[in-house]
């Protein structure tokens, strides 16, 4: 089944909510004032690429049985072509960083991230729509009890390359060393077969890991909130990026992002607050 988008949810409260932000499809965009000029800023192909990210599972995932990209930001995705008038093609990769690269080339016109400001440079971010706990993990027989006992000399910590957390730590750690995985999926296996110390990354990525091997626990709290947002190529002008902030803010107001996280049996993360 298709998900309701946020048009479909509620028309009327999508058109007054968030400060009066329009959130309506092609058939309404005329009585909006959403102009051509702005559709065609955002998406000059006419038709809204976005890139999917499939390094967090939290925002999407290949469906078991169809291997199509599914997920919250694949609806949300969907929901924004429904409000442009225009068909969707999801460009689906694998690791934050090919999902960055592809928005900041042009290649994608819209694309879901963790906001860091490493990514600021020829991408512009809307307000974040999810909020999420980026956790450690260890073997059961660690004498790691606290995060904050993770950087310390001798102290080896694995990431998933170029995921917001490998930007993040990088900054933040002092004394402890960063290994890299492929990617964020992978995090725990290559912890594992590398005998790492400590692997960091999105807190429900790391319990399904825990769950799936066995000798696992994660240290209790956060090291991080990550504040996912959507992003789009910088040189595409104000009010592309306008239009962009706006349909995030109709679709947390609307409780389309709600809903989504539900759907999708996310628990966990949290809908971020209006911004």
């Amino acid at each position: 089944m298709t998900p309701a988008t946020p048009f479909a949810l509620s028309r009327r409260r999508l058109i007054h909510g968030a400060g009066g932000a329009a959130l309506l499809g092609a058939a309404g965009c005329a009585a909006t004032g959403l102009a051509a000029s702005t559709v065609a800023a955002l998406a000059p192909t006419g038709r809204l690429r976005a890139s999917i990210n499939l390094g967090n599972p939290v925002l999407a995932n290949r469906d078991g049985a169809s291997g199509q990209a599914v997920g919250v930001s694949v609806d949300l995705a969907r929901a924004l072509a429904e409000q442009l008038g225009l068909a969707i093609e999801l460009i689906v990769v694998d690791t934050a960083g090919q999902s960055v690269e592809a928005v900041r080339s042009g290649r994608a016109d819209v694309g879901f991230f963790a906001i860091d400001p490493l990514r600021s440079d020829g991408i512009r971010f809307t307000a974040p729509y999810v909020l999420i706990a980026g956790a450690y993990l260890v073997r059961q027989g660690s004498a790691f009890t606290d995060n904050a006992q993770v950087d310390r000399a001798g102290t080896r910590v694995m990431v998933g390359q170029s995921s917001v957390y490998d930007l993040y730590l990088t900054r933040e750690l002092k004394a402890a060393q960063i290994l890299r995985a492929p990617s964020s999926p992978t995090v725990v296996d290559t912890f594992l077969m590398q005998n790492a110390d400590v692997a960091a990354g999105v807190k429900q990525q790391l319990e399904a890991d825990a769950a799936r091997l066995g000798g696992l626990r994660l240290l209790p709290g956060r090291f991080m909130v990550i504040e996912q947002a959507m992003g789009l190529p910088a040189n595409r002008g104000e009010a592309a990026a306008k239009l962009l902030r706006d349909f995030v803010e109709s679709a947390k107001a609307s409780g389309f992002v709600a809903s989504a996280l539900r759907r999708h049996g996310i628990r966990g993360a949290e809908v971020a607050p209006a911004g």
